[in-house]
């Protein structure tokens, strides 16, 4: 851009500043007074057209202007039905206010507008400083009421509050204590909007409420998005808490984690896992996920393969497994073990071997181990054999190798811890300790359904 072209544009625009054109001005310049309006053909335009009846529409006019303050000082002229506006006034809202009155007087055709919004500052002060003055009058003349007002929504919301601590109240409704809890919050809300809704009654305010209760919703919908997990995750935490699918300690699986369970929050479900480390899940998971509970039914079966050579007696073999079971401490007597036979190879049929233990008197790892090592004992000694690939590796060394220790036969003692198959409490007992000594919530409850 060369220099004169920028003095150019630079010089009209101080001119357009130097006529001091406002934006109403402007506004009339681009599409407004400047520009013919189309006449309102939906009104009827009377025949006939008189002094007189000029004369009573600027009568009407001067009489209702003269008892508006901002419109005292407007001219009215008449002629034919036409009505002319002119002189000063204070705002845009005072000019919309005088054509609209003219407009709606009986034998108005048309109404020319030259009124001149007055700018002055001065003038604009004065105005603003009058609205303050009737603004505080009013908020005085209103604030014992108003006071009323907020003594009544403090009193529903204390009283909201000192019901909803009654928490032995909502347990006789509801034993679980997050949903008594839940009852709870739920009459404290109930309270603080019928207090609210008191209040604007006496402020005679009630059309307010509509407004709070839809920018409320709409906060909600926008805060629910945002918190879609969390909010899962609690409506989760009510219906796991309204029927347990387990209790604590129970040995379940879920969404392929093992574990006693410890507690069940408002947020997740604690497992404490065979080794003894903590395992956090999310409700929302619990609730979609199977769920498989070892200790509900406290009766559980194991199984284990043995194979044996294809020239032995197989009715010979499942009657010894099932013989040997049947002696053996920790398994059930009722269900009876079973031996079947599960798959014919190419050098041995293999043998499934069934049986039943009682989870609250023995440990069902250890009975497990102790029928494998029987069945293995009694083949052994009736002379099984259960064939299994062998292979020889032979490394020749030249340094000289030390003789390996010949292995000793364990002791008494050692036999019996060893052998022993009762039941385990080491996991139970780290989730009571966890009970006794952890101050989070836990929802769940002897008294709740269970599934």
């Amino acid at each position: 851009m060369s220099i004169r072209t920028f003095m150019s544009v630079l010089l009209l625009a101080l001119s357009l500043f130097s006529t001091n054109l406002y934006a109403d001005q402007l506004t009339d310049l681009l599409g407004g007074k400047a520009a013919e309006t189309a006449a309102d053909t939906s009104k009827v335009i009377a025949t006939g057209s008189s002094v007189q009846g000029d004369k009573k529409i600027r009568e009407r006019l001067q009489s209702i202007f003269a008892e508006l303050d901002a419109l005292k000082t407007v001219s009215i002229s008449v002629n034919n039905g036409v009505v002319t506006l002119g002189g000063e006034v204070d705002s845009s809202a005072s000019e919309t206010k005088a054509l609209q009155f003219a407009k709606q007087v009986e034998g108005v055709v048309e109404v020319q507008n030259d009124l001149v919004i007055n700018r002055s500052m001065s003038k604009r002060l004065q105005n603003t400083w009058d609205k303050l003055l009737v603004m505080g009058k009013q908020t005085i003349a209103a604030l014992p009421l108003f006071l009323l007002g907020l003594l009544v929504f403090l009193l529903f919301w204390m009283l909201g509050g000192w019901i909803s601590r009654r928490q032995n109240l909502f347990r006789r409704i509801s034993p679980n204590a997050f949903i008594a809890n839940l009852l709870g919050q739920i009459t404290h809300l109930v309270f603080i909007m019928l207090g609210l809704v008191l209040a604007l009654s006496l402020l005679d305010a009630t059309a307010l409420l509509g407004t709070i209760l839809g920018a409320a919703g709409i906060v909600g919908l926008a805060v629910g998005f945002a918190v879609r997990d969390t909010v899962e995750n609690y409506i989760a935490s009510i219906l796991l808490s309204v029927r347990n699918p387990f209790e604590v300690n129970d040995l379940v699986n879920i969404d392929n984690f093992e574990g006693n369970v410890a507690s069940l929050n408002s947020r997740a479900t604690v497992l404490i896992s065979p080794d003894g480390n903590h395992i956090r899940i999310p409700n929302a998971t619990v609730f979609k996920a199977i769920i498989t509970n070892f200790t509900r039914n406290p009766e559980r079966r194991f199984q284990f393969d043995v194979g044996v050579d294809t020239d032995q007696n197989l009715l010979t073999a499942q009657t010894l497994a099932m013989e040997t079971l049947q002696a053996m401490p920790g398994v059930m007597p009722e269900p009876k073990p079973a031996a079947l036979i599960e798959a014919l190879g190419d050098s041995n049929v293999q043998l499934r071997i069934f049986g039943w233990v009682d989870q609250r008197q023995n440990n069902f790892g250890k009975v497990r181990s102790e029928a494998i090592r029987g069945v293995k004992q009694a083949f052994d000694q009736a002379g099984i054999v259960m064939p299994e690939p062998i292979y020889n590796l032979r490394i020749n060394q030249q340094s000289e190798t030390p003789p390996s220790a010949t292995p000793t036969s364990a002791s008494v003692e050692d036999r019996s811890e060893a052998q022993d198959v009762s039941a385990d409490r080491t996991i139970e007992d780290k989730v009571l300790s966890e009970q006794t000594s952890g101050d989070s919530e836990n929802l769940l409850t002897p008294n709740a359904p269970k599934e």
